[in-house]
């Protein structure tokens, strides 16, 4: 893996959504990077009143997701065994992925 991809994967990771998840029974790196369409989420709270999200303050600052053009998780820069999650969560693929490695010793 590149190194400069790994010294920045986090950089600026609330707008990215870029995370590391560590496997505590193998000690694995996971680099997980959200792909979005590079627009805001529609969220915020209900108004039952008039029926409409209301964002709150700070709302759309971020996307929390990059678009696929963005991505860093590319063979180019030293990543393999790549899977994109379409439906569902990541942190279940991490579960069944991590079950193939074994448990390192805790000395």
């Amino acid at each position: 893996m590149r190194n400069d991809v790994i010294k920045n994967f986090l950089v600026n990771s609330e707008e990215t959504g870029r995370h590391i998840v560590v496997s505590i029974r193998t000690g694995r790196k996971y680099f997980i990077e959200p792909i979005g369409d590079g627009r805001m989420a529609d969220w915020g709270s209900y108004n039952p009143s008039t029926g409409d999200i209301e964002n709150k303050k700070g709302a759309g600052k971020y996307t929390g997701s990059v678009t696929s053009e963005n991505s860093v998780i590319i063979e180019k820069n030293g990543f393999s065994n790549i899977h994109f999650v379409e439906k569902g969560s990541p942190y279940s693929v991490i579960d069944k992925i991590d079950a193939d490695y074994p448990t390192i010793s805790r000395s």
